[in-house]
């Protein structure tokens, strides 16, 4: 196998990358392109728009040679990056540069080099005698909750595709990884009464009501850890929650009548996420009670921001094979982060992550991927064409 990927690839790649898809901008430019480039090679699009229009997932089958469009793989990556605010880069982020055998730009490891690799073979893979078809699907909103995901995996069961097993090429240095947490991420606005400070009883403070729902999230975190469920396959092997944001208060003087609080739990498979938010709102609704005895006009709001699958696909299943044959490197590990391979799975689509590129790199300034990572990606495609092929 070359340790360089080809010119080709890296065309795709980099023309990947121009296009600006930070998520809190629209994917459309780039679904556009990848969609014209299937048009030439007869390959027909569906995309999936999310509400404003502006952001769409895209669903493409190159079929069997017989025409079956049922089965095969799935093929999964999504067009959106993080931003780049704030911080310090040694180059143009979106005009990817080739440094010391590494390609330095935003999407570089994630996730823009696995497409780019997809796009770069799609020749090969439309002209291919396929023994079962090859499924695209690209999402959007990836970055921010694996929105856009739902109605593409939502896309693949209405059109009765019954995929056999997804890839999802988010970056794992090649390493076929069957497991992640699930991630939930949950705002809880407390909405109390305005008084003077030297009026506290005239009050009710939402801070200190807010204050102890974060207590209560930290004795679950210490209950998870010493007496939860384990999975030793998890470099954090239990279910974890931690509030990470909180805003309230106006003055020095002035007991606050607002106060934000965003939290997140990550559960492993033995742990229920549907379960656990309610544990969470059942503690919400008791300190809205006691605030409510305060002043019947106090209350809480309790909204669930994005609730990403986990991934639990067993050892044995036939798609973690596949992609050891297919040149991925079979690992016992479960990786800390969360991607959209859960929603497949839920589906009830087998799935593995495996993509080039190392998450360490993902989101940080100077984001890059070695280039012998983005040409054993090009060799995994090549063999998946191979293994398909009549």
């Amino acid at each position: 196998m070359s340790a360089t990927p080809s010119d080709a690839t890296l065309e795709e790649i980099t023309k990947l990358i121009t296009f600006e898809t930070v998520s809190r901008n629209s994917n459309l430019p780039l679904i556009d392109y990848v969609g014209e480039r299937l048009k030439t090679l007869g390959i027909e699009s569906k995309l999936v728009h999310d509400a404003t229009g502006k952001k769409a997932n895209l669903l493409a089958t190159i079929p069997a040679h017989d025409g079956t469009r049922t089965g095969g793989i799935v093929l999964s990556g999504h067009t959106d990056v993080v931003p780049i605010d704030g911080q310090d880069w040694s180059s143009d982020p979106f005009t990817p540069q080739i440094r010391d055998g590494k390609l330095y730009a935003r999407g570089a490891a994630d996730m823009k080099s696995f497409i780019g690799v997809v796009m770069a073979k799609i020749d090969a893979i439309a002209a291919a005698r396929l023994s079962e078809p090859i499924h695209l699907a690209l999402s959007y909103d990836e970055e921010v909750g694996c929105l856009g995901a739902v109605g593409l995996v939502a896309a693949i069961t209405a059109d009765n595709l019954q995929p056999r097993g997804a890839v999802v090429g988010e970056p794992t240095s090649m390493r076929v990884v069957r497991g992640h947490k699930s991630v939930n991420v949950i705002k809880v606005d407390f909405h109390g009464i305005a008084a003077h400070s030297s009026l506290t009883p005239q009050g009710v403070n939402a801070i200190s009501a807010a204050a102890d729902f974060a207590a209560f999230v930290d004795a679950r975190a210490r209950e998870f850890a010493s007496t939860g469920a384990s999975d030793e396959a998890y470099i954090v092997p239990h279910t974890t929650t931690t509030v990470n944001q909180i805003q309230g208060g106006i003055a020095v003087n002035t007991i606050p009548a607002a106060c934000t609080l965003h939290f997140e739990f990550r559960s492993i498979g033995a742990d229920d996420p549907v379960a656990l938010i309610e544990l969470f709102r059942a503690e919400a609704q008791r300190i809205e009670a006691l605030m409510k005895a305060r002043n019947p006009a106090a209350r809480i709001d309790f909204e669930v921001l994005a609730q990403t699958p986990g991934l639990d696909t067993p050892e044995d299943a036939a798609i973690v094979s596949l992609a050891a044959e297919l040149g991925g490197t079979l690992s016992p590990d479960k990786v800390t982060y969360g991607t959209e391979a859960g929603l497949f799975f839920n589906a009830g689509i087998p799935t593995v992550v495996c993509g080039p590129g190392d998450i360490a790199q993902a989101h940080a300034a100077d984001e890059f991927i070695a280039l012998e990572q983005i040409a054993a990606c090009e060799s995994f495609l090549d063999n998946l064409v191979h293994a398909l092929t009549a």
